[in-house]
């Protein structure tokens, strides 16, 4: 066997020194307050079942892609998939990646050019700070949603021999807030810039249908691209850049985590399009969604736990607890008691901004919200 490297070996102990190691977690029969399952797709049988009877239907009895979708990968599920996406987030066009992070990666990585600007919110996701770092295009990042350091950064990027991108995300990922989207798009117009939003952990939580949140705020025919991420409220695989029907055939032709790689299975692609289908169906649940995420919300503030929590209103509820070890002992206390929330540590966000958090979903009772916080409240009031 080979020698594993001396300079690996140091990084790993240094995780292990910062209590930031991390493990691969094993199944639990825990309160579910981690996923981010949101609507219970993940496990919705009338999904699973109709995703199978589809392929049935269809006679798109294979297992695999077989290639990528530029060989002999695009069956045809998929142009029925993206124009249903299409049609539902009311885009010109939708083209699926395998994944949110292919599409990050492979749209940021072809699309900004050598002489472009991207100004990138200084919380987005890993996969657009991967993208980014792909890329030929000069970046900088601005605080975090905030829109006056973003217009120094635009007044010192302007050129007319560039383009410059905008990009940001509609609900944070570690910290659930969102940007003032009406003042984003007003900005990025008044200047000229093409804007970009992930909306990961906004679909199936905000507008009609769990749309999103640009939708909801009647902006999408003003963003240059929306990331649509299916791992999050639609429960299954896969994402789908949304934008121009240029801008479809560019990726087709430059974005190489589009180009390289296999296809989705006719099972994922099936999955997905009945799961759009769903929304359109499940008015109830996505209401009580939103009914727990308030209910969460005035749990905290009776239990004086308000002052820890980053202010929002979505399905990401985090608890600021600085220190690694600090918030995993709270996270394995919590987990003891048979509740499954999740201590985020650094490096995963900056020191000092170690986080408890919870994700809300519409199968979590008020019983399970209001016990979880009184358990927290115990140990934070101790």
């Amino acid at each position: 066997m080979t020698h594993f490297p001396k300079s690996l070996v140091s990084k790993l102990k240094l995780r292990e020194q910062t209590n930031s190691l991390r493990r691969l977690p094993l199944s639990n029969n825990w309160v579910d307050f981690s996923s981010n399952d949101y609507l219970g797709f993940a496990k919705n049988e009338t999904i699973f079942n109709q995703a199978h009877q589809y392929l049935i239907d269809t006679n798109l009895k294979v297992n695999g892609a077989s290639g990528s979708r530029l060989l002999t990968g695009n069956h045809a599920i998929y142009q029925e998939t993206e124009t249903l996406i299409a049609q539902f987030h009311q885009a010109e066009s939708a083209l699926i990646f395998n994944s949110g992070y292919d599409a990050n990666v492979g749209f940021f990585s072809a699309v900004p050019q050598r002489n472009d600007v991207i100004l990138f919110d200084e919380y987005v996701h890993a996969s657009i700070r991967d993208g980014i770092k792909m890329s030929f295009a000069k970046s900088y990042k601005f605080e975090h949603n905030d829109l006056n350091d973003l217009e120094i950064l635009i007044q010192k990027n302007k050129s007319t021999e560039n383009e410059i991108y905008i990009v940001t995300e509609s609900v944070f990922s570690m910290d659930g807030d969102s940007p003032d989207i009406e003042k984003l798009v007003a900005i990025s117009q008044k200047n000229n810039c093409l804007l970009i939003i992930d909306e990961a952990h906004a679909l199936g939580v905000f507008g009609k249908n769990g749309c999103g949140l640009i939708q909801e705020s009647g902006f999408q025919n003003e963003i240059f691209a929306r990331i649509m991420t299916f791992g999050k409220g639609l429960g299954c695989h896969g994402a789908a850049v949304l934008g121009s029907k240029e801008l479809n055939n560019y990726l087709v032709n430059f974005a190489k985590s589009f180009i390289y790689t296999t296809g989705l299975s006719p099972h994922s692609v099936a999955t997905i399009l009945v799961a759009y289908q769903q929304l359109e169906k499940e008015a109830e649940t996505i209401q009580k969604l939103r009914k727990n995420i308030l209910f969460f919300n005035q749990q905290k503030t009776l239990l004086n736990l308000k002052p820890l929590f980053v202010r929002n209103k979505s399905s990401i509820q985090s608890a600021i607890i600085p220190g690694n070890e600090k918030v995993k002992t709270i996270a394995t206390y919590l987990q003891k008691k048979g509740f499954d929330a999740k201590a985020i540590l650094s490096p995963t966000v900056p020191e000092g901004q170690e986080r408890l958090r919870f994700c809300i979903h519409s199968y979590n009772t008020e019983q399970e919200i209001q016990r979880v916080l009184e358990l927290l409240s115990e140990v934070i009031h101790a």
